[in-house]
């Protein structure tokens, strides 16, 4: 098995700018590094665990079936938050059937993203007897 020591997800937005507009400002998320310069300079975002990377430039939007999730510990907060900022909302949170509670929103070219909230009684949260 290879040894993974580190991951990101490695994003080519149309617009590098605007990208780094709704990643650094509308979302909020911290930045890790940047590196080059120029448009096309690279912006690395914690997402928790991981990293996203926005760098370079592509002539078309990321592939439609991707897409990102990011755990929030409130996602009612979440959405007064990212609302007040001017992120559209193509969802609201709702609690799902599969018991989490889950906001869409998309990034400038589409990409869709999961705001999600794992209440205190989630499986993935809470093992009863362990």
């Amino acid at each position: 098995m290879v040894h993974v020591l580190s991951s990101r997800i490695l994003l080519r937005p149309t617009d590098p700018d605007r990208s780094r507009a709704f990643y650094g400002d509308a979302l909020g998320l911290a930045v890790h590094r940047e590196f080059g310069t120029g448009p096309e300079r690279g912006t690395v975002y914690f997402l928790g665990g991981g990293f996203l990377e926005v760098s370079g430039r592509s002539e078309t939007a990321p592939a439609p079936g991707l897409r990102l999730w990011l755990q929030v510990g409130d996602a009612a907060a979440a959405h007064e938050e990212l609302s007040a900022r001017g992120v559209e909302i193509l969802r609201p949170p709702l609690k799902e059937p599969w018991g989490l509670i889950e906001m869409w929103i998309a990034d400038p070219d589409g990409v869709r993203i999961c705001v999600v909230e794992i209440p205190a009684d989630h499986p993935m949260r809470y093992r009863p007897g362990i």
